[in-house]
């Protein structure tokens, strides 16, 4: 036991969900807490009657005052520990596949990895980390030790949103904090090579979750007009372009992720198919009428909180509407959200709405979700945060 620990006591009513595995404790949940804890500290989380239900690191500040990081009772939270569930997070991606040919992925996934707070993108030989409670940031010098141990990158770089530093009280990083690097993030995926420059800054640099839906669009794609919009680097449309459709038009507003995507298709021998144009995505689906066999819409997220969900989903049902105006009678339309808040239920319902407006219809085929190396405990049910349908859209 750890006597000197600071103690959090749940009220009663919100103990079962943290009993059966939560890993957040809200500030509505707790009773107070007991022993002078300091932003950063391991507290105790118990029941009403005192019963030990886990440990994590405070965050007074947040709307999540505990996060959970281990439910033994006794095991010191050193380097050991954080080696130890490194060296796992690794072990199951490459379990599953990950490694070869894929060589960019989700290294470590916050509680989905045991290590609620920290992200770690893995690029090659460059790690790019997020530290984002004050709990894992007074323990970075044992993280970056675990990481260098286990992965032994040539590079880590810390991309910490600002917004989170600011919100648990610490100073974030920035940049390189150990090793060197050109600036360039380099990696594969599904054996297609992608080069970031580290101008394109978004979040840790590139959206490997949705890495099993590309594939799936590459197998949907050939000898169709496809477009794709809020491509970012046009992932979706060079995995198009691999599985041989006959036309690939990607649309973003940022300038500099419409070069690096004209660039990495370049690169990838698949320019021939492809072009890139610098726009508002939803003046590219408004102009399409029509005239696409295949479109994907993966906006950014539009919900940041439960308090924007209703807002959300009004966006989500005119995205609808101007998506499936986007595709020819018969043809297919991937329809996606990375908005917590948002639950698959409302996306469908946002789309059915959206068709609804269209004068479509639109028939729900597979449903898509993050990918492994975006882990989610099954009591965790907001970790669960992408979702993507797979429609066919029919003309009235």
């Amino acid at each position: 036991m750890h006597p000197s620990e600071p103690i959090l006591r749940l009220k009663p009513g919100h103990v079962q969900p943290v009993w059966a595995g939560h890993p957040w404790v809200f500030a509505q949940a707790s009773d107070g807490v007991r022993g002078g804890a300091t932003p950063g500290d391991v507290v105790r989380v118990e029941d009403p009657r005192g019963n030990f239900l886990g440990r994590g690191f405070f965050s007074p500040k947040s709307a999540i005052v505990v996060r959970i990081i281990t439910r033994d009772a006794e095991m010191p939270l050193d380097a050991a520990f954080f080696r130890a569930r490194i060296q796992a997070a690794l072990m199951r991606r490459e379990t599953l596949g990950l490694g070869g040919d894929t060589d960019g992925y989700r290294l470590v996934h916050s509680e989905g990895d045991g290590l609620p707070g920290l992200i770690v993108d893995r690029f090659r030989d460059v790690l790019v980390v997020q530290l984002l409670t004050v709990g894992m940031k007074l323990r970075e010098a044992l993280v970056l030790e675990a990481l260098t141990d286990v992965v032994g990158p040539k590079a880590i770089v810390d991309r910490t949103p600002e917004a989170a530093a600011k919100l648990e009280g610490f100073t974030r990083g920035e940049g390189v904090i150990r090793g060197a690097y050109d600036g360039d993030l380099v990696f594969r995926e599904r054996g297609l090579e992608f080069r970031l420059p580290k101008e394109l800054g978004q979040k840790t640099g590139y959206y490997f979750d949705q890495r099993g839906l590309r594939a799936r669009v590459e197998s949907l794609a050939k000898g169709k007009r496809v477009l794709d919009a809020y491509s970012y680097v046009g992932s979706f449309g060079l995995a198009a372009a691999r599985g041989g459709a006959r036309e690939v038009h990607s649309v973003d507003d940022s300038a500099i992720a419409i070069e690096v995507g004209a660039t990495i298709a370049r690169e990838n021998k698949l320019d021939s198919v492809m072009s890139f144009a610098k726009n508002d995505a939803r003046n590219a689906l408004r102009d399409a009428h029509g005239s696409y066999d295949l479109v994907i819409c993966d906006p950014p997220r539009l919900a940041p909180s439960k308090a924007n969900r209703e807002q959300a989903q009004k966006a989500y049902a005119e995205l609808g509407k101007l998506a499936t105006s986007a595709v020819k009678p018969g043809g297919l339309l991937v329809f996606c959200s990375c908005s917590a808040a948002v639950d698959l239920h409302a996306l469908t319902r946002s789309l059915a709405i959206g068709a609804q407006r269209s004068n479509t219809t639109a028939v729900v085929l597979e449903r898509h979700f993050q990918g492994f190396d975006h882990p989610v405990g099954a009591a965790f049910p907001e970790g669960l945060y992408l979702k993507a349908l797979l429609a066919e859209v029919t003309h009235r």
